[in-house]
């Protein structure tokens, strides 16, 4: 009887030995042919022994599969060797497929063991800090088997799907166009300043990790041994590691070791409306399921159909939304517009006309929530969103992301009468309103001395004195430790605030950490834009005299 031939089909991970599982070392160990791709076959030449080696070069995997079959069908152990994991992207389909052609049955052929590996996905993640620690998706560039038109499909879905993705087969030789086609794809659904991860030869003698932005990915290296992580809307980079948060919805707050939510109720209904059985629960009861987005359209514009078709692409990303109207169940509303609302920057007063249209736009299901900022929240379910922004917009109404955004807060310029300064006010809310920052931040602007709106309570407090401004940063206004901001600079001349003020909140954006408020930003880092932090003095409680 002859010798039952076995295949062998080893992924041996990022190329380092360290990564390579005992399973696959001994896979390999105890085969007879090595089938493998030239540099695979390098890579692992000081684990092999006397063992027959078929090397072949790229573009040649079929004829590879074809001859790993033929020799285990010739009654000898096979091991095909690939990279990462050889169920991904990798020889184990290939193989299969070529077995099934020859009419192969798992009981009577040869005997198949797929080996698993470390996929480059996750080499590459771990190199960079832990960007895959959400939905994530694999893309390969590569057009030669699959048609660019399904590929550029698979981006704009994943796009959408607020997945991180990582790309495989980013560039080569001949394929530049891929990766520029994809960056512009990208940018259709994600913000410019998206952190993306660029890591070549992962774990390998010339491995390069080079950490940038989805608007600056282009300007480094890429190549075929380059695997490309894209993080999602919640990714951050801190101290040069790019991370993505467990989830969208926190069920739990990491400065607090006794957690608001018991582990037992995080699972309850209540905890996560979000979830399906939410979304039915709602739908059984009539509800409207409500939603609060930190999202924020891009800081260059604030306008306000963008504004709007923002709103639903994130509830899109984050399910709450269909990406089609038509394939929403009967009775859910396809998106939630959460915007804020005010007569401007400067008026305070919103007419009869404007009230009336505020209450016809929230109607039955949507409501009108007073800030003390000035501010009407609107939320409103609609499926068409831009609609509804044009009709505020056209009635005179001033529209604003909210959330984890900076907003500007100014006082009324004794009803105009002191108005010198409303045109910088202005140009402030154009460029900074909107701007995502790590926690919501108030700027509060005063067109007089007398700074009876509080500015100077105000984590960035303006205040127009005798034709310049005082800049005041750091304040805290609520909370037992509340004190006013600190007057980091007097008479700055008007033709220099803007971008004082701009380069304070863009480092901000920048260098803080995730929930961190403006004012302990400050005091962390001791300087912002050139301005100097100093500790405020605690207050001291005389000692109470003593008497007969």
């Amino acid at each position: 009887m002859s010798k039952k031939g076995k295949l062998l089909i080893v992924g041996f991970g990022p190329g380092h030995f360290a990564h390579i599982t005992e399973r696959a070392r001994q896979a390999i160990q105890e085969s007879e042919v090595i089938v493998g791709y030239n540099t695979y076959v390098d890579l692992i030449r000081e684990i092999l022994t006397d063992q027959e080696i078929v090397r072949t070069g790229m573009t040649e995997e079929v004829s590879r599969a074809q001859e790993a079959v033929r020799r285990a069908e010739q009654g000898k152990t096979v091991a095909v060797i690939s990279s990462g994991d050889a169920g991904l992207y990798g020889m184990a389909g290939l193989v299969y497929e070529v077995l099934i052609e020859k009419g192969w049955r798992p009981g009577s052929g040869v005997e198949v063991e797929v080996i698993p590996g470390i996929s480059a996905i996750h080499s590459c993640a771990s190199l960079l800090g832990s960007p895959v620690m959400h939905d994530a998706c694999t893309i390969s560039l590569s057009d030669h088997l699959t048609p660019w038109e399904t590929i550029a499909k698979r981006i704009e879905a994943a796009a959408a799907a607020d997945f991180v993705i990582a790309l495989y087969n980013p560039k080569s030789g001949r394929r530049t166009r891929q990766i520029v086609e994809t960056q512009r794809i990208l940018l259709k659904y994600r913000s410019p300043e998206t952190p993306v991860g660029l890591v070549k030869s992962a774990y390998r003698e010339r491995q390069n990790i080079v950490l940038t932005t989805l608007a600056e990915m282009l300007n480094h290296e890429i190549g075929m041994l380059t695997t490309v992580i894209i993080g999602n809307s919640t990714t951050f980079v801190y101290e040069g590691l790019m991370i993505t948060p467990r989830g969208y919805q926190r069920k739990y707050t990491l400065s607090k070791e006794v957690q608001d939510l018991k582990p037992h109720q995080r699972l309850q209904v209540e905890a996560e409306p979000w979830s399906l059985n939410a979304l039915e629960r709602m739908q059984e009861h009539k509800e409207t399921p409500k939603m609060t987005s930190t999202e924020v359209v891009d800081e260059e514009t604030a306008h306000p159909v963008q504004l709007a078709e923002e709103a639903l692409a994130v509830l899109q990303a984050k399910g709450l939304a269909a990406t089609r109207i038509d394939s929403m169940p009967a009775g859910i509303p396809v998106s939630i517009l959460e915007v804020a609302v005010s007569p401007g920057i400067a008026n305070k007063k919103i007419t009869p006309e404007q009230l009336v249209l505020l209450a016809e736009i929230a109607g039955d299901q949507g409501e009108i929530e007073y800030t003390p900022h000035h501010q009407l929240i609107l939320r409103v379910p609609t499926d068409q969103p831009g609609q509804v922004a044009d009709r505020l917009a056209a009635a005179g109404m001033l529209l604003s992301p909210v959330g984890d955004v900076v907003q500007l807060k100014a006082c009324d310029f004794c009803d105009g009468d002191k108005g010198e300064a409303i045109p910088y006010a202005e140009e402030l809310h154009r460029r900074l309103s909107g701007l995502q920052v790590p926690k919501e931040l108030k700027i509060g602007f005063n067109g007089c001395a007398m700074a009876c709106y509080g500015a100077v309570t105000e984590e960035i407090g303006i205040v127009y004195r005798r034709g310049t401004f005082d800049l005041f940063l750091g304040g805290k206004n609520i909370g037992r430790n509340a004190h006013p901001a600190q007057r980091v600079a007097e008479g700055i001349p008007p033709e220099q605030l803007i971008g004082a003020v701009e380069q304070v909140v863009r480092e901000y954006a920048a260098q803080g950490h995730p929930n961190e408020r403006f004012n302990k930003f400050f005091k962390r880092v001791k300087e912002v834009a050139g301005f100097m932090y100093s500790d405020e003095g605690k207050p001291v409680v005389a000692e109470l005299a003593c008497g007969d």
